[in-house]
């Protein structure tokens, strides 16, 4: 009786350990994933070797909105940058102020250091389905100004959410 008792613990502690597995590789593979930001285009918002949390999920029932902070995968590796203008907008930039469709938007997230290193360029009328991105840290930024172009819907992989590296950092990205 007590080596059956010890081997349906054992089975019971092998059923929960192997939901755990499967609940981790199916929360890792379809909801949550993280990626290291590489280089300081995206300062002061996130700083090069942080890990950031993203969420796979959350563009499967909404769509990209400007501001966001998005994963962009192309073939050769990903990019951490934020939604600057939609599909089908007008964008341009005079001064360092970001016009969309003719109209004045503000750019909470960056200093106005930042915002004068912007530079100037447009009109850009951004195609259908797709997003016009930049880093935070524009005199320094490859983005769809100077070599990513426009990024498909496809290619955004997720919305940066939380830094989870190094652990002192921790905090929610906006």
């Amino acid at each position: 009786m007590e080596k059956t008792k010890k081997k349906s613990e054992w089975v019971e502690w092998g059923k929960a350990v192997l939901i755990a597995v499967i609940l981790a590789v199916f929360l890792r593979s379809f909801v949550f994933a993280t990626s290291v930001v590489d280089g300081e285009s995206m300062e002061p918002t996130l700083e090069d070797g942080e890990t950031v949390l993203f969420n796979k999920f959350t563009y499967l029932f909404d769509e990209p909105q400007r501001g966001d902070i998005v994963i962009i995968q192309k073939p050769t590796k990903n990019y951490v940058k934020r939604i600057i203008g939609l599909p089908e907008e007008t964008i341009a930039v005079k001064n360092g102020a970001l016009y969309v469709d003719g109209k004045g938007y503000e750019q909470e997230f960056l200093s106005n250091e930042r915002i004068n290193r912007t530079g100037h360029f447009g009109p850009i009328r951004i195609p259908e389905n797709s997003y016009f991105v930049m880093g935070d840290n524009r005199a320094i930024s490859k983005d769809s100004r100077n070599g990513l172009g426009f990024i498909r819907e496809s290619e955004i992989i997720g919305k940066s959410e939380f830094i989870i590296f190094p652990f002192n950092e921790w905090a929610m990205t906006r």
